[in-house]
C-alpha cells in the first residue's frame, strides 16, 4: 500500500491530548469549603482548561509539561452538583460536595476496616450517609514521587462501609454529625510500616540521624533477607498443608525493611501513597503509627522516632504547599495523632518499655505546632495489637479536632504532665486539661511510681488536691522521679472530669533497658 502526501502527513502529527484528571478529582468528590480548593490536571501545554461548579468558571492554561491547576475561592458547603472541566474536550464529575476534607494514614490500626471493628453489623447497617465520602488509595511503594493513585470516592452506604478505614469513618462521622457539613475522608495507609516511609525526600534531607539508621538497617538486610528466604520455603510448605488438611493457614514472614521493600524504605510510601495527594486541599490530617518503629528492628531507636515523627509533619505540610503553589503558612494544617493503646500482659512491677517510649516520642510531638494527641491506653487488649473499639479512637480524635481546628470550648485531651515539683518525701505533679481529676473506675488512683537517685521505680500512693497529683512511697523517701502509665500495658487510671485519660509519661531522662518479654521484643 502507497501513502499519499496527505495520508504520510496525517499519519505523523500527533494526536491531539484530552485533558485529563487525577483518580481523586472525581464522581462523590468531596472539595474544601470556603478557601481555596485546588483542581488539578494534565492537557496539551499550553491548552486553556477551563473548570464550572457552582456558579463559579476558573480558567487556566497548561504549562510545558501539560500539567494545569487552578482554584475554586470560598465554596459554600452543601452539594453543589457536577463540575465540569473544559479544554479541547470536556469532563463532568458528577455528584461533587462542599465540605471538610480530612487525610487518614498510618498502618494497620489505620487501615483496620469498619467489618473488623466493635459492633460490626450495627455499625455497618447504620452507615447512610449521603453527605460522607471516602477515598480509600491502593496501596503502591515508589523509588519517586508519583503524579497519581488507584482508587474512587465512595459514599457512607452500608455496601462500602465494610472496607472504610475504622477510624477515619467514626472520626468522620462524628464531623459530619456536629458541624453539619458534608466530610470527605481521603485514606491512605499500610499495616506494619515504620514511620520512615511515609517522609518525603525533603524531610530525609534535614534528619542526618536517620542515615546512620538506615545505613545499619542496609548493611544488615543480605543476612535478613536470606533468613527470611528460609522462613518462607518452611511457611509455604506449612501452608500447604494446612490447605490439604482444611486447617487455618499460618503468618506469612514478614520481609525485612530494605531497598526492595517500598512499604518500608524511606520515602516509599510517601512517593506512592501521599506524594499524588498533595494538591488538593485539606483541613488537616489523623495519623495512627508506632507500632512498627517500637519493633525489633527498631529497638534502642526510640529518640529517633522522635525526630522522624516531627520531621514527617512538618515536610507534610511543606510538599502540600508547594504542590499547591501556597505560601507554607497556608497550608499549615490540622495534624493530630493516636498515641498507642495499651498492649503485652501487664507487669506486677515498674519496668522500662519500648512501648512506653514511643508514646513517650508521640507526646513529645505536642511540640510542633497545630498538633494534638488523642490518648488510648485504656483502649487496648492485651492480646491483641489491634483492638477493636476504633469508635472511641475516632471520637477521640474528633474531639480534638471539634477544639482544636473549628474551636469549639469543649474539653477535648486527658491530663497532660506538665511539671514537678519535691515537697518533703513528696512529688507534686502539674496538669493541664486536669479539671475534675478522679479515678475512671471510681478506685484509688492506680500506674504512678516514683524513685529516688538510685533509679530503682516502686508504686506511689497517690492524692488528688485540685488540679495536681500527689505521689510518695514509704520505701522512697527522697524522691527525685515519677513515672505514670510506664508500660507496654499499664494499670492506670487518671482521667479528668470529662473522662479523657491521662497520657502516660516520665519526668526522668534515664537510659532504658525493656526487659525481655516486653512489646518489641516479641
Amino acid at each position: 500500500m502507497k501513502f499519499t502526501p496527505l495520508l504520510f502527513l496525517t499519519a505523523t502529527i500527533p494526536a491531539i491530548a484530552d485533558v485529563r484528571l487525577p483518580a481523586i478529582i472525581s464522581d462523590n468528590m468531596v472539595l474544601l469549603q470556603e478557601t481555596k480548593a485546588n483542581v488539578w490536571g494534565w492537557a496539551d501545554s499550553g491548552e486553556t482548561v477551563t473548570v464550572k461548579l457552582g456558579g463559579q468558571s476558573v480558567s487556566t492554561k497548561a504549562d510545558e509539561k501539560g500539567k494545569w491547576s487552578l482554584k475554586l475561592a470560598g465554596l459554600k458547603p452543601g452539594a453543589s452538583g457536577e463540575m465540569t472541566v473544559s479544554g479541547k474536550n470536556t469532563l463532568t464529575v458528577k455528584n461533587v460536595a462542599v465540605g471538610e476534607v480530612w487525610l487518614a494514614s498510618g498502618q494497620s490500626n489505620m487501615e483496620w476496616v469498619v467489618k473488623n471493628a466493635k459492633d460490626a453489623e450495627k455499625e455497618i447497617a447504620g452507615c447512610n450517609f449521603p453527605d460522607i465520602r471516602v477515598f480509600t488509595v491502593a496501596k503502591k511503594g515508589s523509588e519517586t514521587p508519583l503524579e497519581d493513585v488507584s482508587g474512587k470516592w465512595s459514599i457512607a452506604t452500608p455496601a462500602d462501609a465494610p472496607t472504610f478505614s475504622a477510624v477515619g469513618y467514626f472520626f468522620v462521622r462524628e464531623l459530619h454529625q456536629k458541624l453539619k457539613v458534608p466530610v470527605g475522608l481521603i485514606h491512605s495507609s499500610w499495616g506494619g510500616t515504620p514511620v520512615e516511609t511515609w517522609i518525603p525526600a525533603s524531610g530525609m534531607k534535614t534528619n542526618a540521624a536517620f542515615e546512620e539508621h538506615w545505613k545499619r538497617k542496609l548493611a544488615a538486610y543480605p543476612q535478613a533477607k536470606a533468613e527470611y528466604e528460609e522462613k518462607l520455603k518452611v511457611f509455604k510448605d506449612e501452608a500447604e498443608k494446612a490447605k490439604t488438611e482444611g486447617k487455618p493457614a499460618p503468618k506469612a514472614p514478614r520481609a525485612p525493611d530494605g531497598p526492595d521493600a517500598l512499604y518500608s524504605a524511606p520515602m516509599g510510601l510517601f512517593n506512592g501513597m501521599i506524594a499524588p495527594l498533595t494538591p488538593y486541599t485539606i483541613r488537616g490530617a489523623i495519623w495512627y503509627q508506632g507500632e512498627s518503629n517500637a519493633g525489633l528492628n527498631n529497638r534502642g531507636n526510640m529518640e529517633l522516632y522522635t525526630k522522624l515523627f516531627s520531621t514527617m509533619i512538618l515536610a507534610w505540610r511543606f510538599e502540600f504547599a508547594r504542590a499547591q503553589a501556597i505560601p507554607r503558612e497556608e497550608s499549615e494544617f490540622s495534624f493530630l495523632f493516636v498515641q498507642l493503646a495499651n498492649y503485652f500482659p501487664k507487669r506486677e512491677q515498674p519496668a522500662d518499655s519500648y512501648w512506653a517510649q514511643i508514646r513517650e516520642a508521640q507526646l513529645n510531638t505536642l511540640e510542633v505546632p497545630r498538633t494534638e494527641m488523642a490518648v488510648t491506653i485504656d483502649l487496648g487488649e492485651a492480646n491483641d495489637i489491634h483492638p477493636k473499639n476504633k469508635q472511641d479512637v475516632g471520637k477521640r480524635l474528633a474531639l480534638a479536632a471539634l477544639a482544636a481546628t473549628y474551636f469549639e470550648e469543649i474539653p477535648y485531651s486527658g491530663p497532660i504532665y506538665g511539671g514537678m515539683q519535691a515537697e518533703d518525701g513528696k512529688i507534686r505533679l502539674n496538669f493541664s486539661h486536669a479539671d475534675g481529676l478522679k479515678a475512671a473506675d471510681g478506685d484509688k488512683i492506680k500506674g504512678f511510681a516514683v524513685a529516688g537517685e538510685d533509679k530503682v521505680f516502686h508504686w506511689a500512693d497517690v492524692t488528688l488536691e485540685g488540679d495536681h497529683v500527689v505521689v510518695s512511697s514509704p520505701k522512697v523517701p527522697a524522691p527525685v522521679a515519677v513515672r505514670y502509665g510506664w508500660a507496654d500495658n499499664p494499670d492506670c487510671n487518671l482521667v479528668n472530669g470529662a473522662g479523657l485519660p491521662a497520657s502516660p509519661f516520665r519526668t526522668d531522662n534515664w537510659k532504658q533497658n525493656p526487659p525481655a518479654g516486653s512489646a518489641a521484643t516479641n
